[in-house]
């Protein structure tokens, strides 16, 4: 059972490569559709990705736009030593701290005359897009947006590139091995970072914990030990 899981496994990889490598041929060619599809599948994770590291739709959305024209731009050149979804992470994560350097440099002390930024709005509300689970009670329920929330807010307070690293770890679901690519860096740094970044998190969350009904000194106990969901997905938080 065990080598036809492998067998399985391995026939599935290899299909995957071989309809990811149809994808890019189409691309250099230049096909309509092919880019189409392209955006169709990657505009919303790129979106999410550049969100998180800027923590402003605006930006985002521009970045995102930058992204996909150096992606066109470049895709000739791409010689498939990564995956094309690791490139495409490596061109939004370098867009995005280029930008948050710019906004850094020029928009500190501007003074904004668009409309203050609500919640309620689309993209603001990125980790309370999964449905809740009909078994549990609506205070259940409420808990668990909240604490979404609260996640969401200390993930963007955490510093770079410790913030980058647990996203695209913890949200993201890339590898260790895919993150050094996307972030040009060692495994061992990414692995480091991602101690500090979940760390750190973990710190940022712990003072929350009473009032989702859970105890600091108990996720102490059991390994320091905090998670809490993000955008569907499940942000591990330990030393």
């Amino acid at each position: 059972m065990a080598g036809a899981t492998t067998l399985s496994d391995l026939a599935s990889a290899i299909g995957l490569r071989t309809e990811e490598a149809a994808i890019i041929a189409e691309l250099k060619a230049g096909s309509e559709e092919a880019f189409s599809w392209f955006i169709a599948h990657y505009n919303q994770p790129v979106y999410s990705l550049v969100y998180r590291i800027l923590d402003d739709p605006a930006d985002a959305a521009d970045t995102t736009q930058e992204v996909f024209i150096k992606v066109f731009r470049g895709i000739k050149g791409f010689n498939s030593n990564s995956s094309l979804k690791t490139w495409v992470y490596r061109i939004a994560v370098h867009e995005a701290s280029n930008c948050r350097r710019w906004r850094f440099r020029h928009k500190s002390h501007e003074t904004s005359i668009e409309p203050e930024y609500r919640e309620d709005e689309p993209f603001a509300m990125g980790i309370k897009d999964t449905l809740a689970d009909e078994g549990r009670s609506p205070l259940e329920n409420v808990y668990d947006e909240e604490l979404k929330a609260r996640v969401e807010t200390e993930l963007k307070a955490l510093a770079e590139p410790y913030r980058t690293t647990v996203i695209l770890r913890d949200i993201e679901e890339l590898s260790y091995e895919q993150i050094a690519e996307v972030t040009e860096t060692t495994l061992g740094t990414v692995k480091s970072r991602l101690v500090r970044g979940r760390e750190a998190l973990r710190k940022r969350l712990e003072r929350h914990m009473p009032a989702f009904g859970r105890s600091p000194r108990g996720a102490q106990d059991q390994g320091r030990r905090v998670s809490g969901p993000v955008g569907g997905h499940k942000v591990e938080v330990m030393p």
